[in-house]
């Protein structure tokens, strides 16, 4: 699909998006909301698997941005909401960037448990923090848009708008990213780092940058996960919260960013619908879910769709070439 299709695709997506929601009922605006935020979340965990690492801490970029848009407006009167989004989207990269060249260091288990460790020690902060409201974490005021106050009826909307803009923009920018050379030798770092490094690149930056990318990723759907909620705690970087972004990242594969979101649609979906109907198991239905799609689609949903391009096989000619005439050796003379 060339550039130009893509973004026209992408507008006519988000245009139909937008037209839908002004007739959707607010509990399925609310849904696709929460699913599009988070997908947001797991896109950077998609990016960041894509390149060859495995976290199980993106809980921790999407608290950081959950908390910096509500104390932005808490603590400095910062109320626009495209203005607290784009902030937490920031927090999110600023504190990814500034451990990125640490963990980069490592790779698989070691890598992901360090993540899971960074997690799970702001979890500890937030939860201990009485400041910012401890485990029950605080409440957040309405936003507003571009100075204007939005009203009750028309809130839900405005922000389920806003979450479908920034995350079509979002998609669009991490798949022009993905043909980049920086995305393509991601690409090539996670099949065999050794061989990039031997070509000049390096596998470290690479990383490096899959995980800010990560971060700020994670720190905008937290942002508008809470704008969305109106309430923010500690069980953002819980690592219950990181597992269910890893578990959608599995269902969706690396090979369509559209994949991400519907993954996120799909748990969204059946976490809300096997919640209502028998709460105490509907872990069970997505573990069996995820078996399935692990046993006979382990590259994802977003195989349904996008297949793997391999080069062509050379063509065989119309008529097979003339047969080359070998004399034989002559074995007089041979010495006996």
């Amino acid at each position: 699909m060339t550039a130009m299709k893509t973004l026209l695709v992408a507008f006519g997506v988000t245009l139909a998006l937008l037209a839908a929601g002004l007739v959707a009922p607010k509990w399925l605006l609310f849904l696709v909301t929460m699913a599009a935020s988070h997908g947001l979340a797991i896109l950077g965990v998609v990016v960041l698997s894509r390149g060859g690492g495995a976290t199980f801490g993106q809980g921790l970029f999407f608290a950081i941005g959950a908390y910096v848009a509500a104390l932005v407006s808490l603590r400095l009167g910062i109320n626009d909401a495209i203005l607290r989004a784009l902030l937490g989207a920031l927090a999110g990269a600023l504190v990814a960037g500034m451990v990125a060249p640490l963990l980069a260091r490592y790779r698989g288990i070691f890598f992901a448990m360090l993540t899971l460790a960074l997690s799970m020690v702001a979890y500890g902060i937030l939860s201990k923090w009485t400041a910012l409201g401890g485990t029950d974490g605080f409440n957040l005021p309405r936003p507003t848009l571009l100075g204007t106050q939005l009203a009750t009826e028309h809130a839900d909307y405005v922000l389920y708008a806003l979450t479908v803009v920034f995350s079509m923009i979002a998609s669009l920018c991490i798949a022009v990213y993905f043909r980049s050379s920086s995305g393509l030798i991601s690409l090539a770092v996670r099949s065999n780092d050794l061989r990039v490094e031997y070509l000049g690149a390096s596998s470290r930056a690479s990383l490096a940058i899959d995980f800010t990318l990560a971060g700020a990723l994670g720190g905008l759907g937290g942002a508008l996960t809470g704008l969305a909620l109106g309430h923010v705690d500690p069980q953002f970087a819980y690592w219950t919260t990181s597992g269910e972004f890893v578990f959608a990242a599995i269902l969706a594969g690396y090979q369509s960013v559209a994949a991400v979101f519907v993954a996120s649609l799909v748990l969204e979906v059946v976490r809300s619908f096997s919640n209502l109907y028998f709460p105490t198991t509907w872990q069970l239905a997505l573990g069996i879910f995820l078996l399935v799609v692990v046993l006979f689609r382990p590259a994802g949903i977003g195989s349904f769709w996008v297949r793997q391009r391999r080069a062509p096989r050379p063509s065989l000619p119309d008529e097979p070439a003339p047969a080359v005439k070998v004399k034989p050796v002559s074995h007089q003379g041979a010495a006996t």
